[in-house]
């Protein structure tokens, strides 16, 4: 028997309402459950699927299902009666595509489900979005012991429907612990929480973030059964940190379930005694940090004005040693060196924390996650995660922390090689600067090395094991020696009192490190859709002033050269392959031809926010604009793809022509 496509998806749907109906997924839940504690025995094996068929039939799940399900009311004749409605009017087209997950029954796994949002007030007036509609939406990130998630984007409503299920290992073999089945005593003393991060993106692909939260998941080891709900209050960021921006509605389930629970006073006394170990940890740093200031003002008067940054207010408000802010961090097969690295963080956004009314900037400091999920932040996040970076890949780097042109406070890094090279890296643009200090005391005829960089002044620089202010007579970076061991030109912190509080582990008040995402692009399918799209606009814009457009598929084609070259010099800084485009070029072109080319550089794929940008430049204009006789246009487009969703598109517009006078 065969249906009608319309008819087979008006089945399912009515089979989907049935089991939720019955809650089939709390019942299949409990069977898991119940099989899984079976399966703990002596002997046990790795459960099969066939297994856990089983085990359903002989509960009568299956049964029960059949039995109940009913169709003759919901299926009318289709020869007698009229035509149903269209089932497209209420089935997901987007249907998600399940994986079958393998649960070791030897590991402890966490099941957090969020069930709802509520009270997200500032979408209070938020209009009921139509089908198809973009709309704004907002999506939910979640980062747990080197584990990253995030959920399908929902409209923006004051009450989303934030509906996800995230499986989280809580004993992870990456991290080396023991392959034996975790206990509620170890779990207890897994101090990690889970870091939510929810953002919201508008109409126009931009980012914002809302809230960061830290979850203690903790609780769901009293519970019971295993399983715990619990609703959180998410907070602003920012100035706002401190006003509530809407609930989460959450269901904390372990998988096993726990064979013994422990008491909800144990799990209370385990976090005061954390909170407790920590306080302490940082009021004895930030007693240390007030002495070391204090000699640090005593060894010159103009210390005072130095820009030396101890501690930096993340996303919540909290003050940390911006130490903190540094990890070493590898990138594992994402980014194959320091250079691409580079490359890499100067294609995150650059944007400062927003203020409400005038005055100066505001500070904010984001961590990593917040930061990664946002695809922005200001040139301090740059700056530190850059500098993770060029750690993981052996080098000795450090985050300045100074001025540029006209004293506005900067962030940059700088690496220091084994011969005493000094290297400033821009994390904002990837730009690369040999440092030559200029000698105060030379005679006035010797000639003194001009510096290339922007950077004015520097206070002091870090990593993530390493403070040091600068104590030298002027903070001029021209006129700065960046000899690190020598104590009467850089004042540093006890490496000690640093590791009590920044070494990962040391408090439990340390956000975890995420790691570093693939991005889901396809470079290939992306470069595409955009030719065609501009390819569209182009054609539209010529049409508007009167002109017909011949496209050479042949010209645009041999830009792609170019284009790879651009990206590769970008990265590495050498250039190459532009002899052959020449050569190309020249045999595509006939005797007698003009041939314009303008290539261009963005780190988005926006159509029209790319073609109005180009047509700013009166290169571009002119060439999509041509006039004469045989005139062919060439368009080229090259996405590459970088971690996190990032991309670095080139575009080159081109045209060739026989000129009329």
């Amino acid at each position: 028997m065969s249906l009608p496509p319309e008819k087979a998806s008006e089945l399912k749907q009515i089979i989907h309402n049935h089991l939720m109906r019955m809650d089939i997924h709390g019942k299949i839940r409990d069977v898991l459950a119940e099989t899984v504690r079976e399966g703990l025995g002596p002997g046990h094996r790795p459960l099969s699927e066939d297994d856990f068929m089983r085990a359903l039939q002989r509960r009568g799940i299956v049964d029960e299902v059949m039995e109940d399900l009913h169709f003759a009311q919901d299926m009318p004749d289709t020869e007698t009666g009229p035509s149903p409605k269209p089932a497209t009017h209420f089935v997901d087209k987007e249907v998600t595509q399940f994986k079958k997950t393998n649960i070791d029954p030897t590991r402890r796994c966490l099941y957090l489900q969020v069930l709802e949002g509520k009270a997200f007030l500032e979408h209070l007036q938020e209009p009921e979005p139509l089908p198809g509609q973009v709309c704004s939406t907002l999506t939910l990130y979640l980062n747990f012991r080197n584990q990253r998630f995030h959920s399908k984007p929902v409209p923006c409503a004051c009450d989303p429907d934030l509906q996800e299920g995230f499986l989280l290992e809580v004993h992870k073999d990456s991290l080396g612990e023991a392959s034996k089945m975790a206990d509620a005593t170890t779990m207890l003393s897994i101090s990690d929480p889970v870091h939510m991060v929810l953002i919201r993106t508008d109409t126009s692909s931009e980012t914002t973030l809302v809230s960061s939260y830290f979850l203690d998941w903790r609780s769901v080891l009293s519970a019971p059964n295993g399983k715990t709900s619990l609703a959180i209050e998410l907070l602003g960021v920012g100035s706002e940190c401190k006003v509530p921006v809407g609930v989460l509605n959450l269901k904390l389930e372990l998988f096993p379930p726990l064979t013994e629970t422990l008491t909800p006073d144990v799990i209370t006394t385990q976090r005061s005694l954390e909170r407790q170990r920590t306080a302490e940890k940082e009021r004895l740093f930030l007693v240390y940090a007030k002495q070391w200031w204090r000699e640090f003002l005593e060894i010159r008067l103009s210390n005072q004005t130095k820009l030396v940054k101890i501690f930096a207010q993340d996303e919540n408000g909290v003050n940390r040693p911006v130490c903190s802010y540094v990890r070493v961090l590898r990138a594992g097969r994402l980014l194959d060196g320091p250079r691409q690295a580079a490359r890499f963080v100067s294609l995150l956004g650059m944007e400062r924390a927003p203020v409400l009314g005038g005055g100066a900037k505001q500070e904010q400091w984001c961590t990593l996650l917040a930061f990664l999920c946002r695809g922005k932040g200001d040139c301090e996040d740059h700056a530190t995660l850059l500098c993770s970076l060029l750690l993981g890949f052996g080098l000795e780097a450090y985050v300045c922390v100074g001025t540029k042109a006209k004293a506005t406070a900067h962030a940059w890094v700088m690496t220091l090689g084994a011969d005493g090279t000094i290297t400033f890296w821009e994390s904002l643009t990837a730009h690369r600067y040999l440092h030559r200090p200029i000698d105060p005391d030379a005679p006035p005829l010797v000639p003194q090395p001009k510096p290339s960089h922007p950077y004015r002044t520097v206070g002091c620089i870090f990593n993530h094991a390493v403070f040091l202010a600068n104590c030298q007579p002027s903070d001029a970076v021209e006129l700065c020696v960046f000899d690190l061991q020598n104590g009467s030109r850089w004042k540093a912190m006890s490496e000690e009192a640093l590791r009590s509080v920044c070494a990962p582990g040391s408090t439990t008040s340390l956000p975890p490190l995420p790691p570093l995402c693939a991005s889901p692009l396809d470079p290939a399918a992306a470069s595409n859709q955009l030719e065609l799209e501009l390819r569209c606009l182009v054609t539209e814009h010529r049409k508007d002033l009167g002109m017909t457009t011949a496209w050479d598929d042949h010209l645009s084609y041999l830009l792609s050269a170019a284009l790879a070259a651009y990206e590769l010099e970008r990265c590495t800084g050498l250039s190459c392959g532009n002899e052959e485009f020449q050569d190309a070029v020249r045999r595509a072109v006939p005797d007698g031809h003009t041939f314009k080319g303008f290539p261009i550089h963005f780190a988005h794929r926006n159509a029209r926010r790319v073609f109005a940008t180009s047509l700013r430049s009166p290169f571009c204009d002119e060439i999509v604009c041509c006039r004469g006789d045989h005139v062919r246009l060439g368009v080229r487009v090259r996405v590459f793809e970088y971690p996190e969703s990032a991309c670095a598109v080139w575009i080159m517009f081109a045209c060739k022509y026989r000129l009329v006078l």
